[in-house]
């Protein structure tokens, strides 16, 4: 790993200006709630043992992740609820050191992609099960907060240095997006970034209107006006990066 990501205050206040011309605190409080009631209904489901032989409980746990939301029956068609619950078992083991498990998880479900196990619409599952079943110990990371193969995402908008050394695994990589978001939060409460607030998942409600915003700059340089409008406003585009736009018990 490298010496680490900074913060970059003056970008991370100027985002903070443009998230609250789209959304209220209030908004961001009760976006903030939602995720209180994911991570609920996420430990809720994979307590027990009911969970690592039941389909409709995979699929439950799938369409909490907003990247595995739609494709929940072709991955558990592509994998089996089974061998799908024993990789999610190990990865929520905390046995082994967090690196660790989620390159196990990576290998056992290597080849049930095209692309690699963790491509595609799967790649934001380990973090989004680690996070939310753990949210003090565990943190998030989705292709929208840093993809580290293209460069982009929110945190590459409020820090610098967001590298990997050469032939770092997924696991390592996790480790660096976790430093950057500690240091992100941090600095967040520290000058009063609003989304950055009390609770376990201010920091998620912060990257993900951060990405929001962007994605709006960059959608009004680069299309029309009219396609502009059918996207939705920043609330709603925050609650469905999260995943709680439409929070099914």
């Amino acid at each position: 790993m490298t010496a680490g990501p900074v913060v970059d205050t003056p970008s991370a206040l100027e985002f903070q200006r443009e998230i609250l011309d789209r959304i209220s605190e209030a908004d961001l409080q009760a976006i903030a709630k939602d995720l209180e009631r994911k991570s609920t209904v996420l430990r809720e489901l994979l307590s027990g043992e009911r969970w690592r032989s039941d389909r409709a409980v995979m699929r439950k746990v799938l369409r909490l992740v907003f990247a595995t939301r739609r494709h929940a029956d072709q991955i558990l068609d592509s994998i089996g609820p089974q061998p799908l619950a024993a990789a999610i078992a190990g990865l929520l083991d905390p046995g082994e050191p967090v690196a660790v498990r989620i390159d196990h998880f990576d290998a056992a479900l290597k080849g049930h992609f095209a692309k690699g196990a963790l491509t595609g619409s799967a790649f934001d599952l380990p973090a989004e099960l680690l996070h939310f079943t753990e949210p003090g110990q565990y943190w998030l990371w989705t292709r929208w907060i840093w993809d580290p193969d293209a460069g982009t995402g929110a945190l590459t908008l409020l820090t610098t240095d967001m590298v990997l050394n050469p032939g770092a695994t997924r696991g390592e990589a996790y480790l660096t997006v976790g430093q950057a978001t500690a240091f992100v939060d941090e600095t967040g409460r520290a000058v009063g970034l609003a989304p950055a607030g009390p609770g376990l998942f201010g920091v998620d409600v912060l990257l993900a209107a951060v990405y929001g915003v962007y994605m709006y700059t960059v959608l009004q340089m680069r299309m029309s006006r009219e396609f502009n409008r059918v996207i939705p406003p920043l609330p709603d585009l925050v609650r469905r990066l999260l995943g709680v736009y439409h929070l099914e018990a």
